[in-house]
């Protein structure tokens, strides 16, 4: 017998009339400048990580057996040639509820990368002036010694980089609800992601649900 599943949607400006046709619970948290009824608000800042730790943090005490965390428009990550549609994501949400998987990433892809980020793509030109941290390499190592009490490694696979991935309430117990307070108020610290902190929480996550408690600390300041 499947979890009882819940979709955790990440929306700016997307249209995401697709949650419906899910036929699944969903929230949508909205940061965009034209939030639609009946979506919950927030402030636009720290990027997904930000939707995501603050629906695990205020949502602790009722988390779904397993939750989807999706980006507004999710479907160009889920197929290498972009033919996934709701159908399919609905196929993949349920079978990581039925098959009871703790974590499982959804992107087509995984991203390989040094501590730095590298390497990325986030000095595109077209892309110059769209947030703070344009052109600066990513914090992956930095982030990574902050949450955990563990040494970093010098090489991090992604499986879920794009911010689109499933995961249980019981792999996401097993850090307490303080560590993702402070993950939380890391990204909260960094609002504009000047220095590139959401964007190394894009390549945490599955480091972050890999269940392996000796990385917890003792205190979380």
């Amino acid at each position: 017998m499947a979890d009882k599943v819940e979709v955790v949607i990440a929306r700016f400006r997307e249209d995401v009339s697709w949650a419906e046709k899910l036929g699944l619970p969903y929230v949508v948290y909205d940061k965009g400048p034209e939030p639609a009824a009946g979506f919950r608000l927030l402030p636009n800042i720290g990027r997904e990580a930000h939707t995501y730790l603050t629906h695990i943090v205020e949502q602790w005490d009722t988390l779904a057996g397993h939750t989807a965390f999706l980006q507004g428009n999710p479907f160009d990550h889920l197929s290498e040639h972009g033919k996934a549609d709701v159908h399919a994501l609905k196929a993949m949400i349920m079978e990581c509820a039925e098959r009871k998987v703790p974590f499982r990433g959804f992107a087509w892809f995984r991203l390989k990368c040094d501590g730095l980020g590298r390497p990325h793509d986030l000095k595109k030109p077209e892309n110059e002036g769209r947030w703070l941290g344009w052109g600066k390499d990513i914090p992956v190592a930095e982030v990574f010694s902050r949450l955990f009490d563990a040494e970093p490694p010098t090489q991090f696979i992604a499986r879920a980089a794009t911010g689109v991935f499933c995961v249980s309430a019981e792999r996401i117990r097993t850090r307490p609800r303080e560590f993702y307070e402070y993950a939380l108020r890391l990204v909260v610290d960094d609002p504009l992601d000047a220095e590139n902190t959401g964007h190394a929480f894009e390549r945490l996550w599955q480091l972050i649900f890999n269940g392996n408690t000796e990385w917890n600390k003792d205190k979380y300041f």
